[in-house]
């Protein structure tokens, strides 16, 4: 059996989990607490990030984009999640690149990192300014995902793609944390309405963490 290891509101871990349910690739999930640093895992990733997934045959395969690659090519008759043609896969990867890069910069470090991940290493009490420079830059991306669902039937086009995983993974950690203010883009709600509704879905709005409670709305698939 394939293992992921991964943490329950790292936003990368969450968007391989999406994948591989979405391929109908089955795996077990291994918690890792990244800050404890462990011999074993770092020889398996030594960059001692998640999430790292290890193949069937013992390959380990760092990185959310190098494993979200990989499982494109080694799996080529699961539902390829890049688009079909050259243009399709360019707007996939340029969403991908905003959503891991700029998003999580801006958002997603200033917002879970603060008031969750530097609790846990240790490294004292969130920073404010930080934490509003997060939230005001949120409203920023709702507004491009909310403009991009109201001019196409997903994110990079009329197929869903990794670029809805992505956005999906981020803000679903960021609402698991009730950090996500809805109304600011209903059109952003309800793409993710749809996309949270789907079968590969279920094992997110499962996820508890302890001593972190979910809104109510957040695994109502009505919203």
């Amino acid at each position: 059996m394939r293992v992921l290891y991964h943490l329950p509101l790292s936003p990368f871990s969450r968007k391989v989990r999406l994948v591989l349910a979405e391929k109908r690739l089955p795996f077990e999930l291994q918690l890792e607490k990244v800050w404890e640093r462990r011999p074993e895992y770092l020889a398996l990733n030594p960059a001692n990030t998640v999430p790292t997934l290890i193949e069937e045959n013992g390959l380990a395969i760092p990185d959310s984009g190098v494993i979200c690659e990989y499982l494109e090519e080694a799996y080529p008759d699961a539902p390829s999640l890049l688009g079909a043609t050259l243009a399709e896969r360019v707007e996939v990867r340029r969403l991908l690149a905003w959503f891991d890069g700029k998003m999580a910069r801006e958002v997603t470090s200033n917002l879970l990192g603060e008031k969750f991940m530097k609790r846990l290493m240790g490294r004292g009490n969130p920073d404010g300014a930080l934490l509003r420079t997060g939230y005001a830059a949120l409203r920023e991306h709702m507004g491009t995902i909310g403009m991009l669902a109201e001019q196409r039937t997903w994110l990079a086009g009329a197929t869903l793609s990794l670029a809805d995983f992505a956005a999906a993974a981020h803000l679903s950690a960021l609402d698991f944390a009730s950090d996500v203010d809805w109304s600011v883009s209903p059109a952003t709600r309800d793409w993710y309405a749809r996309i949270k509704s789907r079968p590969s879905f279920r094992a997110l709005l499962a996820d508890r963490v302890p001593g972190v409670m979910p809104p109510a709305h957040y695994a109502d698939l009505d919203f």
